[in-house]
């Protein structure tokens, strides 16, 4: 009698068990596509408000005409693109979790596009940063804000750690440094980061 309802509570606790498995799995494939519609909606308003614009900029140009801002409402600054990779995203002020989960972040307190020293930007490994595990040296990096189209050749990548700060520091002219967690297939807290230093080209 005693083997018996032990094999019932195991049966018993096995199929609850099941069941957590099934709904700790729903609940975090429900997550993950909440991330994945958010960001998609995120990113196709945010280029709807940036082409707006620059149309705007662009018909109200003359030389009365103030200077555009360089970041504005919601935190927008252009859009960033590396063409041979495919990688076209919404570049905003901030890198905080939910700025990340959206779009490319600007890094508070370093330059933004098209001012002298180091622009650095940064974004998660596994969603808009994840093509830049196939970049190569040479290869052109485009910043669009209404201040105008800033272009960058790349000219080296590294592997440091997350305490190295050094790679946002400034060495004269202008830089573009692009941040990303590594290895880019790591499962969870990814102990490195991922640099890549590229410089502005002329005109």
């Amino acid at each position: 009698m005693r083997v018996r309802i032990s094999r019932k509570l195991t049966q018993r606790t096995l199929r609850w068990t099941q069941c957590l498995c099934f709904v700790g799995a729903a609940l975090l494939l429900g997550y993950c596509g909440f991330v994945m519609v958010d960001a998609w909606v995120f990113q196709q308003r945010e280029s709807r408000d940036l082409r707006r614009l620059l149309q705007d900029h662009g018909s109200k140009l003359n030389a009365s005409a103030p200077s555009p801002p360089a970041i504005v409402a919601r935190g927008l600054i252009g859009r960033l693109e590396i063409p041979r990779l495919g990688l076209s995203a919404i570049l905003i002020e901030g890198d905080d979790p939910k700025t990340l989960r959206r779009a490319v972040g600007h890094i508070p307190g370093t330059p933004l596009p098209g001012q002298p020293g180091n622009v650095a930007l940064t974004g998660h490994r596994d969603t808009f940063s994840r093509p830049l595990r196939n970049i190569r040296a040479n290869d052109v990096i485009v910043v669009t804000t209404l201040q105008g189209e800033y272009r960058y050749r790349v000219v080296s990548t590294r592997v440091v750690s997350p305490e190295n700060i050094a790679v946002l520091n400034s060495s004269g002219g202008e830089i573009l440094t692009l941040v990303t967690c590594y290895p880019f297939y790591f499962v969870g807290a990814a102990p490195d980061r991922f640099i890549v230093r590229a410089e502005r080209l002329a005109g």
